[in-house]
């Protein structure tokens, strides 16, 4: 919802576990997302060993990665970026806050693929 608030043009794929994002991405090799976001703390299978699997998958290389949570361990926000995610995303209290976050990452991408 705070992307399409973000930008209501967006177009969003929604998965509710890592595995269930692999499957996406693996279920048509056509599809390259704009970005890609991770939640760190899905069922089944952590923020880190998703972003692991999809660094895994050549046509994706490219595709900025963005993790997620409540808490930002310094250990964890260093391991994921070493592990090829473009930033770390503390998950803020308010959705007005959350859209304002999502607001800048989708401006800064825009900026790029012009």
């Amino acid at each position: 919802m705070a992307l399409q608030q973000a930008d209501p043009h967006i177009q969003c794929a929604f998965v509710n576990n890592g595995p269930g994002a692999l499957h996406k991405l693996n279920a048509d090799l056509s599809f390259i997302p704009s970005l890609i976001f991770i939640d760190m703390n899905m069922p089944l299978m952590n923020g880190t060993q998703c972003l692991e699997e999809i660094k895994k998958l050549p046509r994706l290389s490219k595709v900025p990665v963005y993790i997620y949570s409540t808490a930002a361990d310094p250990l964890t926000v260093a391991q994921v970026k070493q592990m090829g995610a473009t930033d770390f995303i503390v998950k803020p209290v308010s959705f007005k806050e959350l859209t304002e976050i999502l607001s800048r990452i989708l401006h800064h991408h825009k900026s790029f693929s012009l």
